[in-house]
């Protein structure tokens, strides 16, 4: 026996569930779309948030851990690890002689460190000092271990507290101070254009894009840099 239709093309119940098939796909397709769009939303935010985009650290620093705690812990910052390996890491990579870029302030110019345990020994007592001088403040220890101490003094006179409308007017300051006497290379297109080329403005940032990384490669204790840096 010949399967019946269930109803022919002609018919209105034909056009109707036809109309119905359409509706429904461009809904899909729409639900399609959004999601779509969603998701390189997600990833840009994340990408351009170096707190959230989990940039990991390099073999070189991690294996500079076991001296960079051995450091910390003779000015009783051992739990500060991780940060100062994020900021080597932000530094150097853990390449080169001098992993810390310590050598402005050890001898007053770049290049003059030509061992990487003379160059921790130095970076970490650098920055025990600028934490120190910060109150705790990480986020302005970080910036004044690029900028030197001297910004310190300008967040005291501008708040007290650290921010990054602080670090780009700190920059611009210095940059129009000294550009006539010192050859500044923009790190930043950004820093290009706002005349901030003195340091890096997202200095802090850059560290803290690999300080998740750091802290999972640390055993020590992070409580108080957490807080800190919230």
């Amino acid at each position: 026996m010949p399967k019946r239709k269930l109803f022919r093309k002609s018919s209105l119940s034909y056009r109707f569930a036809r109309s119905g098939l359409k509706t429904l796909a461009v809904i899909a397709g729409m639900f399609f779309c959004f999601a779509v769009l969603f998701l390189l939303y997600e990833n840009q935010h994340e990408t351009s948030n170096p707190e959230m985009s989990g940039k990991q650290l390099s073999k070189e620093v991690i294996e500079y851990k076991p001296l960079v705690q051995e450091y910390l812990k003779q000015h009783e910052l051992e739990e500060y690890t991780g940060v100062v390996l994020a900021l080597m890491m932000q530094e150097s990579g853990g390449r080169g002689t001098d992993p810390m870029q310590a050598s402005e302030s050890y001898c007053g110019e770049r290049g003059c460190i030509e061992n990487p345990e003379v160059s921790i020994k130095q970076g970490t007592k650098y920055f025990a000092g600028v934490l120190e001088e910060a109150d705790g403040d990480v986020k302005l220890a970080l910036q004044s271990y690029n900028f030197g101490r001297g910004f310190i003094g300008y967040v005291k006179d501008h708040g007290g507290k650290y921010s990054e409308d602080l670090a780009v007017d700190y920059s611009k300051k210095m940059y129009k101070k000294l550009k006539s006497t010192i050859d500044f290379r923009c790190i930043r297109q950004e820093s290009k254009e706002l005349n901030a080329c003195y340091g890096d403005i997202k200095y802090v940032d850059a560290v803290l894009a690999y300080y998740e990384d750091a802290k999972t490669k640390t055993d020590t204790d992070d409580v108080r840099l957490a807080a800190s840096t919230e």
